[in-house]
């Protein structure tokens, strides 16, 4: 498997992770106290970042640390919007769509060379 693609597949993986640890607990865990959501979000953050810094070692042999930082925020918009429409119930904008486009235009730009 390609090492960008290898990349991908765990980055994938632990933005699902930091997704819900960030955003999870304001649909699971608002009755609760705010100490209980941080540290079961601190529970959850932890196993993102047991699989993000691995995919960033390896994304690292092949790619800069630009196309790291883009390829992250791809991923963390593909992941955040089904969240958010599909999990947290929220409509979907189309200001999503132009924040795509954004994101695009910053792939071709760190990825040309």
């Amino acid at each position: 498997m390609p090492i960008w693609l290898q990349t991908a597949a765990l980055l994938c993986v632990s933005n699902l992770f930091i997704t819900f640890a960030w955003y999870g607990h304001l649909k699971t865990l608002n009755t609760k106290p705010w100490l209980i959501a941080a540290l079961i979000s601190w529970g959850i953050a932890l196993f993102e970042y047991l699989i993000m810094v691995p995919a960033n070692r390896i994304g690292y042999t092949e790619l800069s640390i630009g196309q790291l930082k883009i390829m992250q925020e791809v991923i963390t918009l593909a992941i955040f919007v089904p969240f958010s429409v599909l999990y947290m119930h929220q409509p979907l904008k189309l200001d999503y769509l132009w924040a795509g486009l954004c994101l695009l235009g910053a792939v071709y730009f760190i990825f040309r060379s």
